[in-house]
């Protein structure tokens, strides 16, 4: 590294989000979800590394928040994110749809580059 170069520091915690958005009928499966369940509290959405783009979509049913976790709402439907998701995910629009005889959540994200062919993982 030359003396000129300069490094960027970044703070999750300090950073500005835009956050996530949720479709009418990605809440409404969320909130069926969760009635399902008598104790669960939401949905997490993280990544992970994955695929032949880089990173996957992670969702799971919660029943306890993690400490730090961003929640974004709609009608009572929670979607939470893990704060170091943020980076990856920021600006995404949650949708659930039907795609001939399969229901899937789909994700509008701003972030990604590319997907891989099957649309099972994203590269930024």
């Amino acid at each position: 590294m030359q003396a000129d170069d300069k490094v960027e520091m970044f703070s999750l915690a300090e950073n500005t989000w835009q956050g996530l958005t949720l479709t009418e009928s990605a809440a409404s499966h969320i909130l069926k979800l969760m009635r399902q369940g008598h104790e669960v509290q939401g949905i997490r959405l993280g990544v992970k590394p994955s695929g032949c783009a880089g990173f996957g979509y992670v969702l799971d049913l919660i029943n306890q928040p993690n400490a730090g976790d961003l929640v974004y709402e709609r009608d009572g439907a929670r979607l939470y994110v893990p704060l170091d998701a943020m980076p990856f995910i920021d600006g995404t629009e949650v949708d659930f749809v039907h795609e001939g005889l399969n229901q899937v959540f789909k994700f509008t994200n701003p972030k990604a580059q590319h997907a891989c062919g099957c649309g099972e993982s994203f590269g930024l």
